[in-house]
């Protein structure tokens, strides 16, 4: 792109909610001086969004070709040199580079502090489901960042989105119809201290674990299916007789999944990866195609403590609390990614088409183990030794076909999807022993307290179907340029969910030479039918159910310049949700009980929106939005089915008389250009929440676990500031002639404050009964996952003339509540710390051939993760562990 005294500027008509400038707006702007003819031109990014067709827009006046300066709303892009530059693989780790934007875990983006329910995530404008039944948003880690072109993020709401926005969407746009053809192969190898030739857990699985993908080995038994189908428990006496529960227990596939193994050695990890496109010209239309294809495997070893707190001793200054459950744990996890991605495009005048299709298949293999006590069922002085086993398999499946097409001062877009995602985890192992100080080794009798094995089978399958229809109208000759767009989209989620838990039983006592065997061979065929060990359900609530939400949506919206400098963009969303869990007894457990009780959320919103920007210098805006928004629960919160949540380590289940949120949304911002790639940035935002959903953590039966419910109302305010500047070192000469230092910064403040008062109420899950909001919230503390100081620094060196990239990354996130304390105690507390990261990136040539190399080095503050209790001088580490320094060398190549 060239600048000139009129600079033209491709960007989408209504990105974002009004991206684009009205074409007719430079009719009433004087023109600049031209800016010296060396400036290269700004790089091209897709920021395309619900609405979005491509005009070409002539920028003139006080404008300038700037991506987020020509937005109308207060947005962040990440385009593709961006994403580069960070040196992360998948787009979650490149988005906490982002204003505002910290990842909890490593895969769930939160805006500003805010839950990932108060976010959303597109891919090229539509919706995509999660795999993970715990979030309402698909994990971005998901997404390699080979596949994408762009991220945009847009903190202020506009009515062409979804109406569930809270802290910002997340749109990630994937490459369409390549200019030149091109076809890269790329490989990495990686290592962790923490992990990498250290010991580490693994068990044998099945023999194509490595490809993320089960030979067949962990296929549910027909037995046990045929118990869930009819609604049959496994139980002695009434459905099935001794000998074919007994049959029933030993079809289940044993050592394979039961027997952990020390490994001395953990591999490296290590990746692979491709991506290619070609386009053609047909007569006067340009047809293309993109592909990217990845796999990986990667090595996770995890050693910390888990511990837990039954309840404070003593009292004020002298309270105290003590580590009733007290365990060191190792868990070992081994990832397997195969991610992939097929578009068609065509060009056509200035109508585009494209067909995209993405599948990613994550699993995770994870061998845990845990030793210590347990005060509150066994008894301090016994050590205990718990194992368990996993197989998580994610999958998701999305294509989409869009359309965007111009008729002079028409626009149209069509787009529409289908999406399906699933997870299945089968053979959920967890055998725990105790230490007999008689036979002076670990036993299991399956019967006494701290001794027991249990298997789980769960899975779940969602498809999500989403249409849009979007048109946009230039109205000419008025006293000012004017845009109206109109809108109406469709979305319907549909969820199946299961969940089976069982517990191995014997009616008599088994030999105690029997108790002190490993896991498989306690539950060997032989032990099965000599001893009568048979599998029995066991009794929870909703071991399935069903879900499905469907939005029906339209808005209206107009864009318009009363004076020169001055844009207004103007809409209202109307927004019809019917939101439905229905939790199934399958086994008649719990007969006429408020747990069975369904979900039905069925509200109607009119949700405003409006944002003025003010051009009031060549190089300096201010934005101002306000707008009213919405927070549905996520189906899982809903749904009163046990869960076993692998990031935490905690059981959790939903409370299915949660109610939907709505939110207050302003804004202000002042941005400053003051350079070629240069900007300072600095806004404030305010927000209110009523009836936010939180997380709640109690202790029964001497188990951690995790459950939701509605506050009365929370408040959250904050504030942010972004620079970013360049200097030119070509004074230095000699190895500097070419290059410039770069330097980006940018944090972000957030106070939030639920508001509790005395009258207030909430809905306990499971009962339903109304309690006193007292008894749970307390006023005055924050959100949970809210961080009130979130900050990011990278600085390095850049090479004008070729691809030359040295750069420090520094992430800064301060404590943030991750769950709600049980029973009035302290609430548990996340301390993200502070994590330094180098990338070095280089290019060069070797037999004529484009070579980009790559070195990174993570974590280089070997930060640990720690969640934590404190009270007074006290603490209690409810899951800490290490995480090691990460180290990566990478090669591509352009063919």
């Amino acid at each position: 792109m060239t600048m000139t005294t009129s600079l033209r500027l491709l960007l989408s008509t209504t990105m974002l909610a009004g991206l684009a400038l009205p074409a007719t707006a430079q009719a009433a702007q004087p023109a600049p001086a031209a800016p010296p003819a060396a400036e290269p031109a700004e790089e091209d990014v897709d920021v395309s969004a619900p609405g979005g067709s491509n005009d070409e827009i002539v920028v003139v006046g006080t404008r300038i070709p700037n991506t987020i300066r020509a937005s109308r709303e207060v947005v962040s892009v990440l385009s593709a040199a961006d994403i580069a530059r960070t040196g992360e693989g998948d787009i979650a780790g490149a988005l906490k580079r982002v204003t505002g934007l910290s990842v909890v875990g490593g895969r769930f983006v939160y805006v500003r502090g805010l839950g990932e329910r108060y976010s959303l995530a597109l891919l090229n404008g539509l919706p995509i489901p999660s795999p993970d039944p715990l979030r309402r948003v698909v994990p971005l880690d998901l997404f390699p960042t080979s596949v994408l072109a762009s991220s945009v993020v847009q903190k202020s709401y506009s009515v062409n989105f979804p109406g569930e926005f809270g802290g910002g969407v997340i749109n990630l746009t994937t490459r369409a119809v390549p200019k030149d053809p091109f076809f890269n192969v790329g490989g990495s190898i990686g290592a962790n201290s923490a992990t990498t030739g250290q010991l580490g857990y693994v068990y044998a699985g099945g023999g194509k674990d490595w490809t993320g993908f089960d030979d067949g080995a962990r296929n549910l038994p027909q037995g046990l299916r045929a118990s869930q189908d009819s609604g049959r428990a496994l139980a002695v006496g009434g459905n099935y007789s001794l000998r074919q529960l007994q049959d029933i227990t030993a079809d289940l596939t044993n050592a394979a999944t039961n027997v952990i193994f020390r490994n001395n050695n953990i591999p490296v990890n290590w990746s692979a990866n491709m991506s290619g496109g070609r386009a053609f010209d047909v007569g006067d239309s340009r047809l293309g195609f993109v592909f990217a294809a990845g796999f990986s495997n990667d090595w996770q070893t995890k050693a910390g403590k888990q511990q837990l707190s039954g309840g404070a001793t003593g009292t004020g200054a002298n309270a105290a609390l003590l580590p009733d459950q007290d365990f060191d744990f190792a868990s070992t996890e081994f990832r397997s990614v195969l991610n992939g991605l097929f578009s068609v495009g065509a060009e056509f005048g200035d109508h585009k088409i494209r067909f995209v299709n993405v599948y990613v298949n994550d699993t995770i293999k994870e061998a845990r183990i845990q030793a210590g006590t347990d005060d509150i069922n066994v008894g301090r002085d016994v050590l205990l030794q718990r194992n368990a086993t996993a197989h998580f398999r994610r999958q998701l499946l999305d294509t989409q076909l869009v359309g965007e097409f111009k008729f002079d001062d028409l626009t149209l877009d069509v787009r529409g999807t289908y999406a399906n995602s699933k997870r299945l985890a089968p053979y959920e192992r967890f055998n725990n022993y105790a230490f007999s100080a008689q036979f002076k080794d670990y036993v299991n009798d399956l019967r006494s307290p701290g001794q027991s094995s249990l298997v789980s089978f769960s899975r779940l399958n969602e498809d999500v179907y989403g249409a849009g229809l979007d048109l946009g109208y230039k109205v000419r000759g008025g006293p000012f340029p004017i845009r109206l767009a109109a809108g109406y989209a469709f979305s319907k989620a549909e969820r199946l969910s299961e969940r089976f838990d069982y517990r191995y039983q014997t009616n008599a006592a088994l030999p105690a030479a029997v108790t002190q065997q490993r896991p498989d061979f306690l539950l060997s065929d032989f032990n099965v039918f000599t001893y009568g060990i048979i599998l029995n359900t066991i009794s929870t609530v909703a071991p399935r159910y069903e879900a499905d939400l469907t939005v029906n949506a339209g808005y209206g919206q107009v864009e318009l310049e009363p004076t020169d400098g001055v844009q207004v963009v103007l809409g209202v969303r109307y927004e019809s949700g019917k939101q439905r869990v229905v939790p199934q007894d399958v086994f008649n457990a719990n007969p006429g009980s408020a747990f069975n009780s369904p979900t039905n959320i069925n509200q109607d919103y009119w949700l405003p929106a409006a944002t003025v920007t003010w051009n009031f210098a060549e190089d300096m805006q201010l934005r101002f939005s306000a707008s009213k928004t919405v927070a549905r629960p996520q189906f899982r919160e809903l749904a009163p089915q046990p869960y076993f949540d692998t990031d935490s380590d905690r059981l959790s289940f939903g409370n299915q008389f949660l109610t939907n949120s709505e939110l207050i949304n302003l804004e202000a911002r002042y941005e400053w250009y003051f350079g070629r790639d240069e900007r300072l940035a600095a806004g404030v935002f305010y927000k209110d929440i009523d009836q936010p959903i939180d997380s709640i953590a109690f202790v029964q039966g001497g188990t951690f676990q995790n459950t939701f419910a509605n506050a009365p109302n929370a408040r959250l305010y904050g504030a942010e500031i972004e620079a970013q500047k360049y200097f030119d070192l070509s004074s230095w000469g000699g190895l500097f002639e070419t290059r410039r230092f770069f330097i980006s910064a940018n944090y972000t403040f957030t106070d939030s404050k639920i508001n509790v008062r005395a009258g207030d109420t909430t809905r306990f899950p499971l009962s339903g009964q109304v309690v006193p909001a007292t008894d749970i919230f307390r006023d005055g503390l924050p959100l949970t996952g809210q961080s009130d100081h979130v900050a990011n620094l990278q600085f390095g060196f850049q090479d004008d003339d070729g691809l030359s990239e040295q750069t420090i990354l520094l992430n800064y996130a301060s404590n943030r509540v991750a769950f709600r304390g049980p029973s009035g105690q302290p609430d548990l507390v996340e301390q993200p710390g502070i994590r330094l990261d180098v990338v070095l990136r280089q290019g060069f040539k070797i037999f004529g051939r484009e070579i980009e190399a790559k070195v990174e080095a993570r974590n280089l503050t070997n930060t640990r993760y720690q969640e934590f209790q404190r009270l007074n001088a006290s603490r209690v580490d409810t899951n800490t562990y290490t995480l090691g320094r990460s180290f990566q060398a990478s090669f591509s190549a352009k063919f």
